[in-house]
């Protein structure tokens, strides 16, 4: 289920005012510099004091929907709860039939419920917000006042201010509304705001004639949209709240349409409530009718209608999600959003590119060569001067250009060379151009990008010794030369230039062509030594990885095999574009290696898996990975992504590893698993409860507990449950992807929930023909009391384990000493003057070993039918 759906028709419900569209109508008609200063500002920025001025009067560039939730508001949300309305109306109930204190000891569970899950709720917010402030996204902004070698520098998103001027470059996300003051084959994807999902090219020059749309002005860009392509500079016009992102975000934030993990939490709730609401009224018909006092069968019905209620459910959801973001940040994982933890936990396909992942993302430039394969100096200028002047996002094979040598002083760039313009890179042509003028007054066009696609553009050759026209041999020649660099695991990118002879100040990809072919520049990106060990235990953890990558299928077959990857049969993203649906699906599920795929490829790929049905995750980190991240069940970045895949992603890696991944993976079965723990229990002891009521109900003659009594024993377990969050869990719970399975949850509760009536039925008949409690119902009550609160609380110890309990497999510390400390108070409770006051009377001495046998029979047969269980069904 795709958690970032957005809304499809923002643009008709937002909210910008007729003023606003006349400013940004106004301002689009403006020149650069007249736009400047009508936002008191200029084209070389502005000063860094009054940027701090500027923050201080318009406040942080922050939308509504990032902000920390209010402390009411966390109240609120948690008060609202189906499970707490539920109690709170019972507790009235309760009141105004004269039961007062069964009317506190109900609102007291609910204070408490709600309290607890507050605290760690407010905890987890905060405990979310630091981690989330480890990963920051920042802005390029030209400030006086702030020393950097080309006038931009970065700066967090957050601290920008109307008058800014700053840079855009493919990846970025538009940091506020702005109007563009350069732009350079500019397009931007603004779904999030118009529902258009095409992307839109953006001009910096004035606009002729006013709009009616503000989207449709073409020198406007917007907050909440994204650079694919193409590099601009603008002026920041509004930000945060004010910005029509942020008038929308709380729409935008509400769109988000429920994952697996909040359906499997609120299908439980629901069934609960289901049994209560046919129980209630059964449980009051009955004690009516048998007892003939209709009230205190109405306050009776009441009680059982609160025992039945799972009310620590949403406290111990939200303890154990919050402990497992906090454990997982220990492990270098921040959660962005809670719930993710799950999804993460249930994922059985990982889907990644190859780089940084398989391999150490670590480029080497290692091979510089002609089209004959002899290493050649001239390859090398020319890819490093268009690695050197490319404004737009320097990745890491530029960056590997710009480090292997020292040329800056060697061509004497700061005397004569300088850029004059740029065909940005985008994924369709897989190339890139800058145009320069050298000392003597020419223009070069040098083009670096993919081999196939940059010789598709070539009409000949140079060598040091030779140039002459390309013909077929020399394609082959070149293919091959490819292919063996590629086979050593190298990836391999094309230079090529061509002299301008009619010198201009603009450039288009027209331009591209009749391109003179220097050689090819080779990259080694060693495997990781980790690859290997990680790819082992995600498999052991029922997770198998695909590899979706944009490079060539003969390198990534070298890298797969180097890491122990069977690549097997690899599609190929032109295989993939003649496919329909129906015949991806299949093939998708069983391949391992995707190569050569454009970014809608991928995005196409993760979202047939997840029709197979498969809970995918997708681990990206650049531009053209922001569809798939936004397409899995969990999107997966790093900290070092660009800015768009860090927005789109779920959970963040400190580390861009399958080895910190893995740990991630364990945290969120091991969150899931002691969830389910609560769920098992409560479901099984809740639908046990229900026959040993019913049947109570028939045959006595008094109520089997009094209302208060049935409260305090409901009370009392809960608390022995507060514990679970810090459980151990078995190895065996984490070795394969769990997910939510309401069908299991209820063959479990139909199968183990009778055996816990059968003994509630096993001491109805001991106090009645042992101890001859028919006309003592104190005596009665008090001996189900007992047994009824110690057979839950000691249950949970052979629920929680597939294994034998306290042998095999033994409850954390903190479980173990709740349990203890409810099991003694129980056993007091019926000798002290509590006990006195809620109706109990001490038990003979005769009782508690006839209780102790009961218990060790019931662990054993619970114990015997939960492996049935598990052998059939499994946990």
């Amino acid at each position: 289920m795709n958690k970032k759906n957005q809304p499809q028709d923002a643009t008709a419900s937002r909210t910008n005012t007729p003023t606003e569209t006349q400013q940004l109508n106004r301002l689009s008609r403006l020149s650069a510099e007249e736009a400047c200063a009508a936002l008191s500002t200029t084209l070389s920025g502005l000063a860094a004091d009054e940027a701090a001025l500027r923050l201080k009067r318009y406040g942080p560039n922050r939308v509504t929907r990032e902000r920390q939730p209010s402390i009411g508001r966390e109240l609120w949300n948690r008060t609202r709860n189906p499970l707490n309305a539920l109690l709170a109306g019972l507790s009235i109930a309760s009141y105004l039939l004269g039961d007062v204190r069964a009317a506190v000891v109900i609102a007291v569970m609910v204070v408490l419920a709600v309290i607890t899950s507050f605290i760690q709720e407010h905890r987890s917010n905060e405990a979310a917000a630091r981690l989330r402030s480890m990963v920051t996204n920042t802005s390029s902004v030209r400030r006086r006042g702030l020393a950097s070698d080309d006038g931009f520098s970065e700066v967090g998103l957050e601290t920008l201010v109307p008058g800014d001027i700053v840079r855009l470059s493919a990846g970025d996300m538009i940091p506020a509304d702005l109007r563009l003051l350069e732009a350079k084959d500019l397009f931007i994807n603004q779904s999030a705001l118009t529902g258009e999902a095409m992307s839109a090219e953006k001009f910096a020059s004035a606009c002729v004639a006013p709009g009616d749309d503000p989207f449709d002005l073409p020198n406007i860009c917007f907050m909440g949209a994204n650079v694919v392509s193409g590099f601009a500079q603008g002026v920041i016009v509004r930000t945060g709240a004010n910005t029509f992102f942020g008038e929308l975000a709380d729409q935008v934030a509400g769109g988000r349409l429920p994952t697996a993990f909040d359906i499997g939490v609120s299908k439980f709730t629901w069934l609960m409530i289901r049994f209560i609401a046919i129980m209630v009224p059964l449980v009051f018909l009955i004690n009516g009718m048998t007892k003939h006092d209709w009230l205190e069968a109405l306050m009776f019905a009441v009680a059982v209608g609160v025992g039945l209620t799972p009310e620590m459910l949403p406290m111990i959801v939200t303890v154990n999600l919050a402990k497992g973001a906090l454990a997982m940040s220990r492990a270098k994982v921040i959660v962005k959003r809670l719930d993710a933890i799950q999804n993460l936990g249930a994922m059985d396909i990982l889907c990644t590119d190859k780089t940084g992942t398989l391999t150490q993302d670590r480029i080497i430039l290692k091979r510089h060569l002609d089209l004959h394969g002899n290493d050649s100096e001239r390859v090398l200028r020319y890819a490093w001067l268009n690695s050197h002047f490319q404004s737009g996002l320097k990745n890491l094979l530029d960056v590997a250009v710009l480090e292997h040598a020292d040329l800056h002083r060697t061509l004497g760039i700061d005397s004569g060379y300088a850029k004059v313009d740029e065909i940005p890179f985008d994924f369709s042509r897989r190339r890139m151009s800058v145009v320069i003028s050298t000392p003597d007054g020419r223009h070069l066009l040098v083009c670096k990008g993919a081999v196939e696609e940059l010789m598709a553009v070539c009409a000949g050759y140079e060598t040091d010794d030779e140039s002459a026209p390309l013909d077929a041999m020399h394609f082959a020649s070149a293919r091959q030369q490819t292919d063996e660099l590629n086979a050593d695991g190298f990836r391999v990118v094309a230079v090529a230039y061509k002299e301008v002879p009619e010198l201009r100040s603009a450039y288009s990809v027209a331009d591209e062509s009749n391109l003179t072919l220097v050689g090819c520049i080779a990259f080694l990106d060693p495997p990781k030594d980790s690859a290997r060990e990680a790819l082992d235990a995600l498999a052991s953890k029922g997770v198998s990885v695909k590899i979706l990558t944009g490079d060539n299928e003969i390198i990534t077959r070298k890298v797969c095999r180097e890491v122990g990857l069977d690549a097997g049969a690899v599609l190929l993203g032109r295989q993939i574009e003649h496919m329909t649906d129906d015949q991806l699906g299949p093939l998708a599920d069983r391949t391992t290696v995707f190569a050569k795929l454009a970014p809608a490829h991928k995005e196409r790929i993760v979202r047939l898996l997840r029709t197979r049905p498969h809970v995918v995750g997708f681990l990206g980190d650049g531009i053209n990975d922001s569809p798939a991240l936004r397409a899995a069940d969990v999107g997966v970045s790093v900290d070092t992504a660009v800015d768009i895949a860090k927005e789109a992603a779920d959970i963040i890696l400190l580390e861009k590893s399958l080895m910190v991944l893995q740990r991630g993976v364990t945290e969120g079965r091991r969150v899931f698993a002691n969830i389910t723990k609560y769920i098992r229990m409560g479901a099984s002891s809740n639908f046990g409860n229900m026959f040993s009521v019913l049947g109570a109900s028939i045959f006595l003659p008094f109520l089997p507990m009094a209302p208060i009594q049935v409260l305090t024993n409901n009370l009392l377990y809960d608390f022995s449950q507060t514990a679970i969050p810090t459980d151990d869990v078995d190895a065996s719970d984490i070795d394969k992807p769990r997910q939510w399975d309401i069908g299991n949850i209820f063959k479990f509760m139909i199968m183990i929930g009778p055996i816990s009536s059968l003994f509630d039925y096993a001491t109805y008949a001991m106090m009645l023909f042992v101890f001859d409690a028919w006309h003592e119902p104190a005596l009665f009550q008090t001996g189900w009391f007992v047994e009824s609160l110690l057979t839950q609380t000691l249950i949970i110890h052979v629920i929680r384990t597939a294994k034998v309990p306290f042998l095999q497999s033994r409850a954390s510390t903190a479980l173990m000493a709740t349990t203890a400390i409810i099991c003694i108070g129980g056993i007091f409770l019926p000798y002290s003057d509590l006990g006195q006051v809620l109706g109990f009377s001490p038990l003979p001495w005769t009782y508690w070993p006839l209780l102790f046998s009961m218990l060790v029979a019931y662990g054993l047969l619970t114990h015997w039918a939960k492996m049935r269980f598990v052998r059939k069904w499994g946990m």
